[in-house]
């Protein structure tokens, strides 16, 4: 029996996680779980799974969530970044999954590792802001650093096709998101509900907008270049609108291995928490008969700059994806809510990046400093746009 804490439960990954220990009681538990905000649906997974320890956004949550549960299980709950740690680095856990939205997954994440724990990551952001520094304390821990992402899934199942030596290049495939056919005038005027409105995926609000704008791509590009150990310039980024191909490897010989599936993210989540294994999904399998017009695409960074922008970020390197990652969040929230149009997003995170300061991708604290500093800019940039 596998024991799991999982951060981020109620999200849309979160979510997939329960439903795959759900199929497969008898090899997984429960054995944390952290969330924000949304307290009625964590009541219920409480309920259902009965967590040793479980963790909410803030106080006013934690009374929120004793009021949905018996007085027995009060104990148990814990709050903010400080509870997320906890959770994630629970001495009962097996594997913590990092499935907790933007910047908020890194402290927790570290703290799993350095307790020596298996990471199923879902959060690129993790890697986005200090790559250098998780990869290193997961080699000196000796944890297995699994990714849950779909393109990095397949990539990492790619990957066992060759040696790490003969690798030549990893391409990542990118939907194109709802807005692929759009033209550029057409982009300014396009609403968060259309937005989000995935054409193939079920997402979370925040990686649905991100996936409009290709800065998802980019920032997997980040994440890629950290997880695989790659230079920038051997990633490349095709657009495959039917989501069957989930990502490739290019062997130096010209071989190419791709992983299709589905788009049904419960296959890389349970690859991550079975492997070396792999679990009987009882899920609709793909007909490669119904496949016949798969198309890859160049992606178009004129009409889409964040993908550009992100290339460059990891590129400069230092606290540079760190000020990237932070200054989209507070563009993506702004736009969600109302405060900023779709183009604003990439255009307030491409002003933010240039007043970049410097800082060491070795420094946690100079990358938190960073983070901190782009959010304070890219609110006052908003600010005067509004």
């Amino acid at each position: 029996m596998k024991k799991i804490s999982l951060l981020g439960s109620t999200g849309s990954i979160g979510r997939g996680v329960l439903d795959v220990i759900r199929m497969f009681p008898d090899h997984y538990a429960i054995a944390g779980l952290a969330a924000g905000r949304n307290v009625e649906l964590l009541s219920r997974q409480v309920l259902e799974f009965s967590p040793e320890l479980i963790s909410v956004l803030d106080e006013s949550c934690v009374i929120q969530l004793k009021a949905l549960l018996p007085q027995c299980l009060h104990n148990r709950i814990v709050w903010g970044t400080e509870g997320n740690v906890q959770v994630a680095a629970l001495n009962g856990a097996d594997l913590t999954v990092s499935a907790i939205v933007g910047a908020a997954g890194l402290l927790p994440t570290m703290a799993a590792i350095e307790a020596g724990k298996d990471i199923g990551l879902a959060n690129k952001e993790t890697l986005v802001m200090a790559g250098k520094l998780v990869m290193a304390a997961a080699r000196r821990k000796g944890i297995q650093l699994l990714p849950v992402d779909s393109e990095h899934s397949a990539i990492f199942q790619a990957l066992e096709a060759g040696r790490k030596e003969d690798v030549a290049k990893i391409i990542l495939t990118a939907s194109g998101g709802p807005f692929l056919a759009k033209k550029a005038e057409e982009l300014q005027f396009v609403t968060c509900e259309q937005a989000l409105a995935h054409p193939n995926w079920s997402m979370g609000r925040k990686i649905s907008i991100d996936s409009a704008t290709l800065m998802n791509k980019g920032l997997e590009v980040i994440e890629a270049r950290w997880l695989f150990d790659v230079p920038v310039d051997s990633i490349e980024v095709v657009v495959h609108p039917q989501s069957i191909v989930h990502s490739l490897v290019e062997f130096q010989d010209g071989a190419v291995v791709a992983q299709l599936g589905i788009p049904d993210m419960r296959i890389p989540i349970a690859y991550a928490l079975s492997y070396p294994h792999r679990l009987p999904l009882a899920l609709k399998p793909l007909q490669l008969s119904q496949c016949a017009n798969l198309q890859f695409l160049e992606p178009d960074y004129a009409r889409f700059p964040a993908l550009a922008l992100a290339f460059e970020a990891l590129r400069q390197g230092g606290v540079v994806p760190a000020v990237l990652n932070a200054a989209n969040e507070v563009a993506v929230e702004a736009f969600l809510a109302g405060r900023l149009s779709f183009p604003g997003i990439v255009e307030t995170v491409t002003q933010v990046v240039e007043t970049v300061v410097d800082g060491s991708e070795d420094s946690l604290d100079d990358i938190l400093a960073a983070d901190a500093m782009a959010r304070s800019e890219a609110e006052r940039i908003i600010a005067t746009k509004a």
